[in-house]
């Protein structure tokens, strides 16, 4: 399945918690590698911000649990995505079955 991963950082209290928390991050990243099950297509950031999403393909939901749970100061979304010709075509399909109905 196909996985739309979006996170921000999470509420801290001071400036210096804050600058903490940054710094654990960023820690975190340098030794963290992305798992060998998760194709990835897409990782970013967003400019300016504390966040950023991971458009990504893995089989197991768990291994997607453990990546977020791996960045405690951060706050993760999660969807399941599928491409947008698949949802096209079976949403085409549920508009011709509907259609045929007897009125």
């Amino acid at each position: 399945m196909k996985y739309l991963v979006n996170w921000n950082e999470r509420p801290q209290g001071s400036a210096i918690e804050y600058e903490n928390a940054q710094k654990r991050i960023l820690k975190i990243f340098q030794h963290w590698e992305i798992p060998s099950e998760v194709k990835v297509h897409a990782f970013v950031v967003r400019v300016g911000e504390w966040g950023g999403s991971m458009l990504c393909e893995a089989d197991d939901p768990l291994i997607i649990h453990k990546t977020c749970s791996t960045f405690p100061a951060l706050q993760f979304n999660v969807h399941q995505v599928v491409d947008i010709q698949d949802a096209v075509r079976v949403e085409m399909e549920a508009i011709k079955w509907r259609d045929e109905l007897p009125s």
